[in-house]
């Protein structure tokens, strides 16, 4: 009787471990199903969860599609539309540092300084060798008036350039934005290093403006002849430049900067003493006014014109004066 009791008694445990047993691994897979699916899907809808050859062949050939689309939108002036494409790129999965860039870059012309900056800080973490990267975001810190920041990313970006150039941006870029840097946080002297050290590279074009923003540092230190040799390279690089010009706007731009080079050359020969060579150059920026119907400078420009003509007058009337013995006495 005992030994049929505990049979009994075991049959009854091991029908009641198998009737409890299979619900719980039944729950346990709809469990494990249902989290499984949360999972896909949100990663599906995040673009986190690609299958390799799909990643490699479509997500690839679609992420270069809308950065090609994304950058020739850019270049035409529709950033909105670009900031999407290179959106649809970064949540493609497939982004790269170049994607990032683009759309950062199209941040900071809509003036959304904040994302731009993000943009910037992420191309650098996806290739700390992308020298344009460091570039448009030291351009960023300067139009952020973060000069500290932006000197340091200008270096890095030197750097970085000196075994990884890039065509887009040149030395000669990278050593005329940092000599504009340095002269707007008025060294003086590291600025006319740098915009010496733009000018004596052989890549790249010659611009009027780093022989013109070096003449502002000269000025400042009172180098008044070396300002004014600037001043005059650098009307001789835009009479180089308007001889192949076909839009009449730029021309046109240029033409005025050669108007403000050729007055501030007037000023820095006040500055020696020479009226007559301001004179002549204060015609000669009347001259460019007439010619671009600028009634404005050119009613400015005669105002000094015929002050300046006086006070000559009175220079040679000095000279020619006769001295009365009156008036030698009331001298002594």
């Amino acid at each position: 009787m005992r030994k049929i009791t505990t049979k009994t008694k075991t049959n009854t445990t091991r029908n009641a471990g198998t009737s409890w047993s299979t619900p719980i691994y039944v729950y346990w897979f709809i469990i494990l199903f249902f989290i499984a699916a949360t999972f896909y899907i949100l990663g599906r809808s995040h673009g986190m969860i690609h299958n390799p050859a799909t990643l490699n062949e479509e997500i690839l050939m679609q992420a270069s599609d809308y950065f090609n689309a994304g950058k020739a939108k850019l270049e035409s002036g529709d950033i909105e539309g670009a900031i999407a494409d290179l959106t649809a790129v970064v949540d493609s999965g497939a982004v790269s540092g170049t994607a990032y860039l683009a759309r950062g870059e199209a941040y900071m012309l809509l003036g959304d300084y904040k994302k731009a900056m993000a943009d910037f800080n992420s191309a650098i973490e996806h290739d700390a060798t992308n020298v344009l990267a460091f570039y448009d975001k030291a351009l960023l810190e300067m139009r952020l008036e973060d000069y500290d920041s932006a000197m340091i990313d200008i270096n890095n970006a030197l750097v970085v350039a000196a075994s990884n150039p890039a065509p887009a941006v040149t030395l000669r870029d990278l050593y005329a934005k940092r000599g504009q840097l340095n002269l707007w946080m008025k060294n003086w002297d590291g600025a006319i290093a740098d915009y010496t050290n733009s000018l004596a590279r052989p890549d790249g074009t010659v611009t009027p403006d780093v022989y013109a923003e070096r003449a502002e540092a000269y000025t400042a230190k009172g180098e008044y002849a070396n300002a004014i040799a600037d001043y005059t390279s650098a009307m001789q690089v835009v009479k180089e430049q308007l001889g192949g010009i076909t839009d009449a706007d730029h021309g046109e731009k240029l033409s005025r900067d050669v108007m403000g080079y050729t007055e501030k050359t007037a000023a820095l020969y006040l500055k020696q003493e020479d009226k007559n060579a301001a004179l002549a150059n204060l015609n000669g920026a009347y001259q460019i006014a007439i010619a671009l119907n600028d009634t404005e400078n050119a009613e400015r420009l005669t105002t000094l014109i015929n002050d300046l003509n006086e006070s000559i007058a009175a220079d040679e009337a000095k000279k020619g004066k006769v001295i009365t013995m009156e008036e030698a006495q009331m001298a002594q």
